[in-house]
Order: C-alpha cells, then sequence, then structure tokens
C-alpha cells in the first residue's frame, strides 16, 4: 500500500509539472504573439500636440420614449440630442476637440421598430451604406475618438463605410459606444482588424438609460487616459 501511494504521488507531481511547463509554454507563446502583432493596448494616449478628432454616428429615436431618459435620445440644454452625440459632446468639449458627424445618404427611420428591422437588414447584406460626410483633413489628427451605438451586437453597417474609407495607420483611434446592455459586443477586435497599422484603445460605454448622467464617468475616464485639458 505504501508503494503505491508513492507511485501515485510521483505520478500526480509529473503530471503537475507537465500541465505547469505546458501553461508556462503557452503564457510565452502568448506574449511573443502579442510582441509581434502589436496588440497590446496601451492604457493611456501619447501624443505630440497634435489634433483632436471626435467622431460620432447617432439616430435619435422619434417615438414611444420620453426624451429625458429614452432608449436613444437624451435632452441637455433644452436640446434633443442622440445618445451618442451626446457623449461625443462632451468628449469634445472636454478635450478641445473638433467635432464630426456621421451622416448617410439615406435616412434612417425614426421609430424604434422601423429602425432596428432597418439595421438587421444592413447587417444581414453586410451592407455599406453611401456617407454623405467626409472627412477633408484626416492627416492634420493624431488622435481619433469614433462613437456609435451597438446595434444587434456589432457597430452600424455605416461604420465599416467609415472605416473601409480612412486608413488610420499611425493614428490612435479610441472608440466609444452607447449600448442597452452589450457594451462593445466585439466592436473593438473588429476596428482592430479594420485598421491594422492603428493604435486601438479599449474605448469606453455607456448603457443607455445612464446616457443622461454619464458625463462624471465620461470626464473621469478621458482624464484616466491623459486626454482630459
Amino acid at each position: 500500500m505504501k508503494k503505491r501511494n508513492i507511485i501515485g504521488g510521483m505520478l500526480a507531481a509529473a503530471c503537475c509539472a507537465v500541465v505547469l511547463c505546458a501553461f508556462a509554454a503557452h503564457e510565452n507563446a502568448d506574449a511573443r504573439a502579442m510582441a509581434v502583432s502589436g496588440q497590446q493596448t496601451p492604457t493611456a494616449v501619447s501624443h505630440a500636440g497634435g489634433k483632436v478628432l471626435v467622431v460620432y454616428f447617432s439616430v435619435p429615436e422619434t417615438d414611444g420614449v420620453d426624451a429625458s431618459s429614452g432608449a436613444s435620445r437624451v435632452l441637455s440644454g433644452g436640446k434633443v440630442m442622440g445618445n451618442t452625440q451626446y457623449v461625443a459632446t462632451i468628449i469634445s468639449e472636454a478635450t478641445g476637440s473638433d467635432l464630426f458627424e456621421i451622416k448617410t445618404v439615406h435616412t434612417y427611420p425614426g421609430s424604434h421598430k422601423a429602425l432596428i428591422d432597418a439595421a438587421k437588414v444592413e447587417i444581414d447584406n453586410n451592407a455599406r451604406p453611401k456617407l454623405a460626410t467626409h472627412i477633408k483633413n484626416l492627416k492634420d489628427y493624431d488622435v481619433v475618438f469614433v462613437g456609435f451605438p451597438n446595434w444587434w451586437y456589432d457597430m452600424p453597417m455605416p461604420l465599416y463605410s467609415f472605416f473601409d474609407e480612412y486608413d488610420f495607420g499611425g493614428k490612435t483611434v479610441i472608440p466609444f459606444c452607447t449600448h442597452g446592455g452589450s457594451r462593445f459586443s466585439g466592436a473593438i477586435k473588429t476596428i482592430r482588424e479594420l485598421e491594422p497599422q492603428a493604435t486601438v484603445l479599449d474605448g469606453y460605454s455607456v448603457a443607455r438609460e445612464r446616457v443622461a448622467n454619464s458625463e462624471e464617468g465620461i470626464l473621469k475616464w478621458l482624464e484616466k487616459i491623459g486626454m482630459k485639458k
């Protein structure tokens, strides 16, 4: 019995050693892969005095909810704004950045059901909606915030049109989004794949029911990443 216990202990120790070695090898491989791919994400922004741009796409709904606490709009200073537009405005004012709205040639429905149905059709068709607004001086900016609502666990398809149009190589891209509980879903990974030569931060997300009271949290985040003026 004693001999069997000793053998059993030796086998258990050997198994542990194999597992630990495999784990260490996996960790080292991950570290090497991150170093090669450049996917290590900085926690703060470093830019040499270049300009900052805040880009956003926002479609405020027009029915079914009160503007002060609605699913996709917020009342600020007597003005009804889309959730993402409101967050973009806070970021722009706090960082002294220029503001740019992504607009499409076609108009999205204002009612909630019609809007989400239209968004689903675009996603299913992998659509690239034609953009009506364009950045003429992207080279002047070295940091670009990009904001959007989370539609069907993805970026709205106009964002795909946007990233198809521009090369953000050498720039820092800082995503932000408004959502109904899904945060970014896979959007950060997608942006990194679409803009492999850019530095893409992990970004900031705001739940739609908290947008009206989100300013303090946004300002703390901007300070944390070194972007609050």
